[in-house]
């Protein structure tokens, strides 16, 4: 990657998530004293916003909290990592979006998400921010928000031939649906980038392996899109296109905590494609910088620089 600083714009959901460590976690009509509390700035626009930046990039995260005390936390955390909050929208009479999650002794959990806030991105939020996309290298965009605002962002950015990186999760109006009914616009992305059980859904096919990623890249290649990355956890990823698939192996890491290597990958891949258009080398990198979050725990503090990124390259090819 060279020295210019790049510019990303990184449309996703915002979340707070509140970990309750207890003994064990109660079943329906019992209760249980906890042992811990934490509670941090989380969800795909903030985690993957911050990547991006550690990667050196100019970022813009446009996103909506609600009107509680949450909000200003999300500000100053994102403003710790030089994320620009000017589009973080407040939704005044909605609450910032949250996960509590409940831990037991052995390390198994439990969660209950609420969408909050980010139900209310609309539209308009992103015809506001339309000159920062227009400005923009590249837009990463999470899927996970209201189906309207994600069409808008998918439209603007084609608009003034900016690269588009979309992670292809259901809208929030079609979680918990039995079919998978993406709206046309998602095809028109450069980059998706869904885990392989998300791919499969798309496709409507029932085997989720490494032998069918192939087939299901293809399936969303013939769809529109220029390529499909489709992550497969400690299998690696798979890089498709209409010539070739080209298989990207896992680093060998010491796992500690899996939670952010999704959104890492995420900003990590629109920070190096925002710079050169090598999209196996941006997922090879994005690779390396998922798998150096799993070696810490915690959200945005466990995310890694672009240094640690390419420390991790360089020992992978040293023979």
């Amino acid at each position: 990657m060279s020295g210019r600083s790049p510019k990303v714009v990184v449309v996703g959901g915002t979340y707070v998530d509140m970990a309750i460590r207890c003994g064990q976690i109660p079943p329906a009509g019992e209760s249980e004293t906890g042992s811990a509390l934490s509670y941090r700035t989380a969800g795909p626009g903030p985690t993957q916003a911050v990547e991006a930046a550690l990667c050196g990039c100019q970022v813009h995260l446009i996103s909506k909290v609600g009107g509680d005390p949450f909000a200003q936390m999300v500000r100053n955390s994102l403003a710790e990592f030089n994320v620009s909050t000017e589009f973080v929208y407040t939704a005044e009479a909605k609450n910032t979006g949250v996960v509590v999650t409940l831990v037991n002794a052995t390390g198994e959990n439990a969660s209950c998400y609420y969408a909050g806030a980010n139900t209310a991105l609309l539209p308009q939020d992103i015809a506001d921010a339309e000159q920062v996309i227009a400005e923009a290298d590249v837009c990463l965009i999470h899927g996970q928000l209201p189906q309207e605002a994600i069409v808008s962002a998918l439209r603007c950015a084609e608009l003034y031939g900016v690269r588009v990186i979309l992670n292809p999760v259901r809208p929030l109006e079609q979680r918990g649906q039995g079919s998978c009914d993406l709206p046309i616009e998602y095809f028109t992305a450069d980059i998706l980038i869904p885990n392989l059980y998300e791919a499969a859904d798309i496709a409507e096919q029932s085997t989720a392996n490494i032998r069918a990623a192939k087939l299901i890249g293809s399936d969303l290649v013939a769809r529109g899109v220029d390529y499909a990355v489709i992550t497969m956890g400690r299998r690696g990823c798979m890089v498709i296109d209409r010539d070739s698939a080209h298989h990207i192996p896992a680093f060998e890491i010491e796992l500690v905590d899996h939670t952010g290597r999704g959104d890492a990958f995420a900003g990590a891949l629109a920070a190096y494609c925002a710079i050169e258009n090598n999209v196996r080398a941006a997922a090879k990198f994005a690779s390396a910088a998922g798998a150096l979050t799993c070696t810490k725990f915690g959200s945005l503090e466990a995310l890694p620089a672009r240094a640690e990124i390419i420390e991790l390259l360089q020992k992978e090819d040293t023979p």
